[in-house]
């Protein structure tokens, strides 16, 4: 039997599809935009994953009171006998909660720690534990470049099945983070904060986040900001809404817009008409031109084009833009490193339809493309 703590951050990813670049000590301001809880779906997709696998039955879990933990256990049928309460926290919790929950668990002997958030959860449970005791995060945050996340909550589940029938190994992987004092002065620096102890399970464990920042990229960066250019110049009525990511800013100096660092803006006829906007503020623009392309950029070596960061990106946009107008550019260098491209939208049926398409055009420079492989 092993002894499972299982923590979930309640308010993680709220700000994802509202416009913010993370939840923490937003949370309020996330609800008063509209924001829903995202977190405790993403973590019953993986206990419910988990459900069917003659591994769940030997697991104990040590978890909180709450929407914290045991409501979402027993919302995939978990028996209260399967479950140990180790905390109650209160009603508005906060990262303490999630710290003092990781406390409990090391005094009560876990042998792994199963979280839902973000990087910013991921921090918080390594402040607590340090490197004492394993943790798996199942994504669910609007910022998730550490490399202790399963790439999406299903995988968690066999992640974990494969654990407990003694078949992963622990090893050490990177606890990354935007940083936020370089945020705000406008710059995207993604900071190494320690490392933890995980599971390792390369294929559906994700990396840690690479940057590339070669110089030789420049020119062919100049190559795909061209391409794009000339593309706005033959469809000057189209919208084009422009993803995160130093690639993605390059393409807008060179249509001479200001972009914002980690928003997701918009342009049509050469004039910037949407800037750093949330899910609502998007589809209210698709209203008035709905002819709309939409640039992304994959994360470094992890892949994710949708999913992560961008999450105002969401299922009814991507919907309503088409898959056909979805453009991923890249520089072949970062590609390179880059083994597939992946999605998580959370629309499972959206994701598989990605998938089917197998592969996609990846522009690499001027009237460049290259297929590159897409699974979900």
């Amino acid at each position: 039997m092993k002894r499972v703590g299982f923590v979930v951050n309640p308010i993680a990813g709220m700000g994802g599809r509202v416009g913010l670049k993370g939840t923490d000590g937003r949370a309020e301001e996330a609800a008063a935009r509209g924001a829903g809880p995202v977190s405790p779906g993403r973590a019953q997709e993986m206990l419910e994953a988990l459900v069917p696998m003659r591994s769940s039955a030997d697991i104990r879990w040590i978890t909180c009171k709450g929407p914290m933990g045991s409501d979402v256990l027993g919302a995939a049928r978990f028996p209260a006998s399967s479950m140990e309460i180790a905390t109650t926290p209160p009603s508005a919790t906060s990262a303490e909660d999630t710290k003092a929950a990781c406390r409990e668990f090391e005094r009560r002997g876990v042998d792994l720690i199963v979280f839902c958030g973000g990087d910013g959860t991921c921090r918080d449970m390594v402040e607590a534990v340090d490197r004492r005791i394993p943790i798996l995060g199942v994504p669910a945050g609007v910022k998730m470049h550490s490399g202790v996340f399963g790439v999406h909550p299903a995988t968690v589940a066999t992640i974990l099945d494969a654990w407990v029938r003694g078949l992963l190994r622990v090893g050490e992987a990177e606890i990354l983070d935007v940083d936020e004092e370089a945020y705000r002065r406008g710059e995207w620096t993604v900071r190494m904060y320690g490392t933890a102890k995980t599971l390792v399970e390369p294929a559906l464990v994700q990396t840690g986040k690479m940057l590339f920042a070669e110089v030789s990229d420049q020119a062919l960066k100049d190559e795909i900001a061209d391409h794009v250019k000339e593309l706005v110049e033959k469809e000057p009525d189209t919208l084009l809404l422009l993803g995160p990511g130093s690639t993605v800013e390059h393409i807008a100096k060179r249509l001479g817009v200001e972009k914002t660092v980690l928003g997701v803006d918009a342009v049509q006829g050469g004039a910037l008409v949407g800037r750093d906007l949330d899910e609502a503020g998007i589809l209210r623009l698709l209203d008035r031109f709905p002819r709309a392309k939409l640039i992304v950029s994959p994360i470094g070596a992890q892949g994710f084009v949708l999913g992560r960061g961008n999450l105002q990106v969401s299922p009814q946009v991507i919907r309503r833009i088409a898959l056909p107008n979805v453009i991923v550019v890249a520089t072949p260098s970062k590609l390179n490193a880059t083994p597939v491209l992946r999605v998580d939208t959370g629309d499972p049926e959206l994701d598989r339809e990605f998938a089917r398409k197998e592969y996609l055009f990846v522009v690499i420079g001027y009237r460049t493309s290259k297929l590159h492989p897409i699974v979900a």
